[in-house]
């Protein structure tokens, strides 16, 4: 029971036994509120877990004195909820054979487990956050599940599920960028794209070209004043100006460039070239062509 009593205008809340009105203590060994006069257990199974009893002040000690396991991850084939045991210290031969045969993998595993390695590198060399790691990562699940792999690379069929799950999150990575990471070859990742897309009939929406300025931007020193105008030049090149069947990276670099020298940022073709992975007569091409066509009044 819980007694309120006001004093001076402030409310305090007090816990009596409801037997006998007493005060009521908590005995933190046992995890229990007793009254103090008649000894009536209130609760039991009550634990503290506002602080750990067990303290540590190093990595090395944290590792040590931890209950628990690591995270479940979607990247492990189990999870990470399996157990490992060292078979180093098992002097029992019976035991020994159990541990190698429980240690044997099964196709299905081990399918999993490379596609897990391989789509955590990609993702980790680009830079992809994990929300669209496990979309990739169940795109490749339920294709496995499937029998669509047959006759495919597994590394192929990560790279795909990876784009597609880029462009259906609206990430924006390109598929050069997916390509010069991963070991396949062109024309067999756009294979078993157009089987992802097929299977889960896919929409992909097209790519927004704004959302790529902020990263090369970013990656050339540039401040958010020069991101801002570049974004309004190309918001009002595209307002009159179709991209269609143009390489977006020249229109990138025109658009920087143009803005750099506006904004007197110092930044040469040959820099934004690199960064953007395009030529610099492409670069001079697409400058022109956003002179003639933008509205220097509107931006």
């Amino acid at each position: 029971m819980v007694e309120i009593t006001t004093i001076n205008g402030k409310v305090s809340h007090h816990y009596i036994c409801p037997e006998c009105g007493g005060s009521i203590i908590l005995d933190q060994e046992r995890g229990e509120t007793v009254c103090s006069q008649c000894g009536l257990i209130i609760n039991d199974k009550f634990f503290i877990t506002s602080y750990s009893e067990k303290r540590a002040f190093t990595r090395e000690e944290k590792s040590r004195k931890s209950r628990t396991g690591i995270l479940i991850s979607p990247l492990l084939s189990d999870l990470g909820l399996c157990t490992l045991i060292d078979k180093k210290n098992i002097n029992n031969p019976d035991l020994k054979r159990a541990v190698k045969r429980d240690s044997y993998l099964t196709w299905k595993k081990r399918n999993l487990l490379i596609a897990s390695i391989e789509l955590k590198r990609l993702s980790t060399n680009l830079g992809i956050p994990c929300h669209v790691i496990s979309v990739a990562l169940r795109f490749y699940k339920e294709i496995f599940k499937n029998n669509l792999l047959k006759g495919r690379t597994i590394k192929g069929m990560v790279a795909a599920c990876l784009y597609a799950a880029c462009r259906n999150e609206n990430l924006p990575r390109t598929f050069q960028e997916i390509l010069n990471e991963s070991p396949i070859s062109c024309k067999t990742i756009k294979k078993c794209f157009k089987i992802v897309l097929n299977y889960f009939n896919l929409k992909l929406p097209q790519a927004n070209i704004i959302s790529f300025i902020p990263r090369y931007t970013s990656a050339l020193g540039l401040n958010n004043d020069v991101e801002k105008f570049v974004i309004k030049i190309l918001q009002s090149y595209l307002r009159k100006v179709s991209n269609n069947g143009k390489n977006p990276k020249g229109l990138y670099a025109g658009a920087i460039y143009l803005a750099s020298k506006l904004k007197n940022s110092g930044v040469t073709q040959k820099e934004i070239c690199e960064v953007v992975d395009t030529t610099e007569v492409t670069l001079r091409s697409r400058y022109k062509e956003i002179i003639e066509n933008i509205n220097f009044l509107t931006i």
